[in-house]
C-alpha cells in the first residue's frame, strides 16, 4: 500500500448521528472522509437499540422514528460517496506527524490528516435485569430493546423503567398493545416534562414506586410478573406476553483511554473549537463535555460542522472557519 495515497482528510469514529452528519459535512466542505463503527450497520444506539422509537428532540420534525432519521442522515451523507467502514472496533490511535493519523483497527489500518470522535457515550450494552431467573428468558419474552412494534399487537405488555425510552416505548405501545403496564421503582420519572403528562394521560397502567420481584413463567417464556412496592410490602401480579426492561445502559470508552485524551469522567473534554488537547483531533456529540454542554442528538448536529470546519482549516489555514451558507453551496439563491 501507498500510504500517501491512502490519506483521507478526516478520520470520523463513530457512525451514530452526529457521525453521518459530520461526514456529510466534510463532503460540503470537499474534504475527504473515512467513516469507521464498530457495528454492522451505521446509525449507532439508534439502530442499535431504538429503531422503532420516535425522537422528539430533532429541528423540523414533530417526531421522527429513530430507523427513518438514520436512513435520511445516511442518504444524506452518500452525496459525497465517504468511505465506510463498519464491523471494525479502533484499537489505537497514534500521531504520526503533524498532519499524520495512524487509526488502528481490529481489521485494518486507516491514515488520516485529522481524527473527528463521534462515538456517541463508547461501548455500550443494557443494564440487564437483576433477577437470578432472567437469562432464562432473554432473547424470548424478556426484551432490552424493540426492534418490530407491531410484534407486540394485542399482546399484554409490561415495561419496566423510568426514563425517555421506557415512557416512549410505552405511550407507543398503547395503541398496539392489548394492554400496556409501566413499572418504575420511583412515584417520579425522568422523562421529558410532555412525555410524562402524555402518559398521566393515556391508557398506560402506572405502577409506582414498584419493582420486579419475581419472574413466573416456562419453556423460556414468561407468564406472569410480580411486582412489589419498593420499600413496602405490597405486591400485584401481572399477568404479560412480554417484558422490556429499560433501566438505562452502560457505557464504557474502552481504548479511547490509551489514546492520551483528556477525559473526565467517560466523557472528551473539549473547547469551543470541539478541539481536544492533542492537535488535530476533534470531537462531537455526546462523547464530549464542555461548559454548558447539553447532550441531545441537536447538539451533536450542531457541533458536528465545529469540528469538520475546524479540521479543514488545520488542513489548509487559508480555508475559511465560517463557509458559505448550503444555499449557495447546493445550488439555491
Amino acid at each position: 500500500m501507498n500510504r500517501s495515497e491512502n490519506v483521507v482528510d478526516s478520520i470520523i469514529i463513530g457512525a451514530g448521528p452526529t457521525g453521518l452528519f459530520a461526514a456529510f459535512y466534510g463532503g460540503m466542505r470537499e474534504m475527504s472522509v473515512k467513516v469507521i463503527d464498530s457495528l454492522p450497520q451505521v446509525g449507532g444506539q439508534l439502530m442499535a437499540l431504538y429503531p422503532e422509537k420516535y425522537i422528539y428532540d430533532v429541528a423540523g420534525f414533530p417526531n421522527v422514528l429513530a430507523k427513518d432519521l438514520v436512513n435520511q442522515l445516511e442518504e444524506q451523507a452518500k452525496q459525497f460517496n465517504p468511505e465506510i467502514c463498519l464491523e471494525e472496533n479502533v484499537t489505537s490511535v497514534e500521531k504520526l506527524d503533524e498532519q499524520l493519523f495512524q487509526v488502528t483497527t481490529t481489521k485494518e489500518v486507516h491514515y488520516g490528516k485529522t481524527v473527528i470522535i463521534t462515538s456517541g457515550a463508547g461501548a455500550f450494552q443494557p443494564r440487564r435485569l437483576k433477577h437470578e431467573t432472567a437469562s432464562e428468558y432473554e432473547g424470548n419474552n424478556l426484551l432490552y430493546s424493540i426492534t418490530d412494534l407491531q410484534a407486540f399487537k394485542g399482546q399484554k405488555v409490561c415495561v419496566a423503567g423510568g426514563g425517555d425510552s421506557a415512557v416512549d416505548w410505552a405511550l407507543m405501545l398503547e395503541s398496539i398493545a392489548d394492554e400496556v403496564s409501566l413499572v418504575h421503582r420511583r412515584n417520579d420519572f425522568r422523562a421529558h416534562e410532555h412525555s410524562v403528562n402524555q402518559l398521566k394521560e393515556s391508557s398506560v397502567q402506572i405502577k409506582t414506586p414498584m419493582v420486579i420481584d419475581e419472574l413466573i413463567g416456562y419453556d423460556g417464556l414468561i407468564k406472569q410478573v410480580v411486582i412489589k412496592e419498593n420499600k413496602g410490602e405490597r405486591t400485584e401480579e401481572l399477568e404479560i406476553d412480554a417484558l422490556i426492561v429499560n433501566h438505562g445502559f452502560l457505557s464504557d470508552l474502552g481504548a479511547i483511554r490509551e489514546w492520551g485524551i483528556e477525559l473526565e469522567k467517560k466523557s472528551i473534554v473539549v473547547n469551543e473549537k470541539m478541539e481536544t488537547n492533542i492537535t488535530g483531533i476533534y470531537a462531537a456529540g455526546d462523547i464530549t463535555t464542555h461548559a454548558g454542554k447539553v447532550k441531545l442528538i441537536a447538539s451533536g448536529f450542531g457541533e458536528a460542522p465545529t469540528a469538520i470546519s475546524q479540521a479543514k482549516h488545520y488542513i489548509d489555514p487559508k480555508a475559511k472557519v465560517q463557509p458559505p451558507h448550503s444555499t449557495r453551496v447546493l445550488g439555491g439563491v
